[in-house]
């Protein structure tokens, strides 16, 4: 049985247990979840990601109800399937899928449906996931992701569904991001609701972002201005620079985002998605928020990657997964900003 100490970090402490032990098959029992958070203990919305794990799956738990700060989970066989999912809220539909996400790359075909927020705080925007993170996953599994109606805060009621078909691999190729080229190109996606549409709110948010990049890096981003029909008014931005090796071929994708909700006004968003994004260009191979993304990844995988900021949650994420894996381990390079994976009964760890 492995053990966590949920204090190290909120919810993405559980979200990678339960992720990690699906794939894995290993037992784990976590105290003090979300312990150092103003209200302790499971939310919700990851009640959500647990009955996503009982759907696709013959696991079992203990503790897990609402405001729980302990929780003991016995993983059974990964079915796969297809499932519908309602947080009934503005819940992050992305969060959720953080729970089940690797069994469903690496294990068998899933559908997996979830009504909830598509872009809201705190969480990757449904077009992030999409368009970077889903990237790195394309290596080891079919992957279709289908934005179908858009949900802001704080109603939620968006529509979110992935589809999953794992390859048949004798091995798994490892993550290679260290190396940054200078071919590259900016896209995005700036979405607000119906009701926006006379503000423009849309083409404000892309306008500032796109005059920020080209103030700093001389390079104008292709932006696609879309309003959709959501039960919430909200709006959100999001960019990704696509990265070619020498064979014109995609490397590596940086990205960031940002809703309506944490701004003052759609000139504010855009300037800040813009010049975060710029700044994740110039320091990393990979931005600090996929980072922390893609640890469970790379604890898999193997391999290598740089990023801008090396975060608490990047490091929480480390030490969970750490604990899941046989024969590696994930180690931290603070001064070269590099996180990377070694064989774990060599001495020099």
């Amino acid at each position: 049985m492995i053990e966590i100490d949920g204090s190290i970090g909120g919810g993405q402490i559980l979200r990678t247990a339960l992720t990690m032990s699906l794939l894995t098959g290993e037992p784990f029992h976590i105290t003090n979840i979300r312990k150092s958070r103003p209200k302790p203990g499971v939310k919700h919305q990851h009640l959500i990601g647990i009955e996503a794990v009982k759907k696709l799956s013959k696991t079992k738990f203990e503790g897990a109800f609402l405001g729980s700060e302990e929780l003991t989970c016995y993983p059974g066989e990964y079915k796969g399937g297809n499932i519908t999912l309602d947080v009934k809220t503005a819940g992050s539909a992305t969060l959720v899928l953080q729970s089940i996400i690797l069994p469903m790359v690496f294990l068998k075909q899933t559908r997996v449906k979830i009504i909830g927020g598509t872009d809201v705080p705190w969480s990757p925007t449904s077009d992030y996931f999409k368009n970077v993170l889903a990237f790195y996953f394309r290596n080891y599994a079919e992957i279709e992701v289908k934005i179908v109606k858009r949900g802001y805060y704080p109603k939620g009621g968006g529509i979110l569904i992935v589809k999953t078909k794992p390859y048949k691999l004798n091995k798994y190729k490892p993550l290679n991001l260290i190396e940054q080229s200078n071919d590259f190109y900016i896209v995005g996606i700036s979405n607000s609701s119906k009701e926006l549409m006379s503000e423009k709110v849309s083409e404000r948010q892309a306008d500032s972002a796109k005059e920020e990049i080209k103030k700093k890096i001389n390079t104008t981003p292709d932006i696609d201005i879309t309003y959709s029909d959501s039960e919430s008014k909200g709006s959100h931005l999001c960019m990704w620079a696509v990265f070619n090796n020498f064979k014109k071929e995609t490397s590596h994708i940086i990205g960031a985002d940002g809703v309506s909700k944490n701004y003052e006004s759609p000139e504010e968003l855009g300037r800040d998605v813009g010049e975060r994004l710029v700044e994740e260009i110039k320091n990393g191979v990979v931005d600090k928020l996929l980072a922390d993304q893609l640890i469970p990844l790379l604890g898999v995988v193997g391999g290598a990657i740089k990023t801008s900021e090396i975060t608490e949650h990047t490091r929480a994420n480390v030490e969970v997964v750490n604990k899941f894996l046989k024969g590696r381990k994930i180690i931290i390079e603070d001064e070269c900003r590099i996180i990377r994976t070694v064989d774990s009964t060599t001495d020099n760890q």
